[in-house]
């Protein structure tokens, strides 16, 4: 047994042990479960990927005379201003004004709010353009400027649902292309996608949330970040395998970091064609090795982890419930995967290599002593499904 404590001094004195996800399956293997127990203090974990429900706060500070926001764009991308006079929230996936979007299907989608993100941790200029109905203390009632990051007080990456644990395989069983979130599905099972790090992702390593929870620290595209709740649609209550691995999606992370920390390198604008725009991140967690059995859940391999296949040209649309099948990542991960008595071509939405340097980038800053374990300040539910919307109709 180890403690947040014991592991973080050793971090502080830099004799930590620290593996990747990755290497932690190989070393298991050769060295054994007590041994390795004993010697290793983390297990960084990693996952790069679209995650939709991503935005950010930004504070411009006051103009003068002074304005109280009412409407305003970025790069002609349109930001909440529902909160404080010069506070506004960015949304990934709001498109950019005048778009038009699936009026000529499908659509491009070529810039939203995940692009202009990416240009502000990239460090390049915005355009602001603000109104205001003007108030006696708030007399502007227009404003236009150019600005970068670093001309914002603050500037915080705010995400209500990043990491899932476990996520669909999407084919395509109509007759007709689909353009989904999950990239294009081409008829009649002519291909399948999937969107995850499998093996190396966090929640798939921490199955039953034992160390992750409110409170933890991660790396966040760089930066030092912190789970603040747990993500909208976790759902852990789930049918899981074996080894207490969810067959479908189950937890996710509610995650918040300072952009101006961020690297560039993990921050992508994306356009998905006939569907919308969003933004990638790259994301690594840190699992402290607290007792063999936290460790054993992290030597989790592609092979054990399967994914539900759902049919997007239908049952999607309709949420009916059917699964075709499961698939595990590791066949996922070939070129091509054997499914319903037909090899079908494989394509990923994310990206295991990035992944993997975010995993390796955390570790080597734990062992630097430069990222400290933060132990949770209350644990993700363990118990809890998702509802969906009930149509009722509006009271006369």
């Amino acid at each position: 047994m180890k403690t947040y404590e014991e592991i973080n001094s050793r971090i502080e004195s830099g004799k930590a042990v620290v593996l990747t996800a990755d290497e932690i399956i190989a070393y298991v293997d050769k060295h054994g479960l007590d041994e390795a127990a004993e010697e290793v203090d983390v297990v960084t974990t990693a996952t790069f990927g679209p995650m939709c429900s991503s935005g950010a706060f930004l504070n411009f500070g006051h103009s003068k005379p002074k304005m109280r926001i009412t409407e305003a764009w970025i790069d002609d991308v349109l930001a909440y201003s529902g909160i404080a006079a010069v506070d506004l929230y960015l949304g990934a996936t709001q498109l950019r004004h005048n778009d038009p979007a699936n009026m000529y299907y499908p659509g491009e989608f070529r810039f939203g709010g995940g692009h202009v993100i990416e240009k502000l941790i990239a460090g390049k200029e915005c355009q602001l353009f603000a109104l205001s109905y003007g108030t006696d203390d708030y007399p502007l009632r227009e404003l236009r400027t150019t600005f970068s990051i670093q001309d914002l007080n603050q500037a915080i990456m705010v995400n209500p649902r990043n990491c899932y644990q476990n996520y669909n395989v999407a084919v395509n069983c109509s007759d007709k292309p689909v353009y989904t979130y999950l990239g294009l599905l081409e008829p009649n099972m002519g291909n399948i996608t999937y969107c995850s790090a499998g093996q190396l992702s966090p929640l798939l390593n921490d199955p039953f949330y034992e160390t992750i929870g409110v409170g933890s620290a991660v790396w966040l595209a760089g930066a030092r970040g912190i789970v603040y709740a747990e993500g909208t649609q976790h759902a852990p209550t789930c049918e899981r395998n074996d080894l207490g691995i969810p067959t479908e999606g189950a937890g996710t992370l509610a995650l918040s970091a300072d952009m101006k920390q961020m690297s560039s390198a993990f921050v992508r604008g994306v356009s998905l064609k006939g569907y919308g725009v969003s933004l990638a991140l790259g994301i690594a967690v840190p699992i402290p090795v607290l007792n063999k059995e936290i460790l054993r859940r992290t030597t989790v391999r592609d092979k054990d982890i399967t994914a539900p296949v759902i049919n997007y040209g239908g049952d999607y649309q309709a949420r009916n419930g059917k699964v075709l099948g499961h698939i595990s990542y590791a066949d996922l991960k070939n070129n091509s995967v054997r499914f319903m008595g037909k090899d079908i071509r494989v394509s990923s939405m994310s990206s295991y290599g990035k992944a993997l340097e975010a995993a390796e980038l955390l570790k080597d800053e734990i062992r630097r002593g430069d990222f400290h374990l933060s132990r949770p300040s209350a644990p993700l539910p363990k118990e809890q499904a998702m509802r969906g919307i009930t149509m009722k109709e509006p009271a006369r």
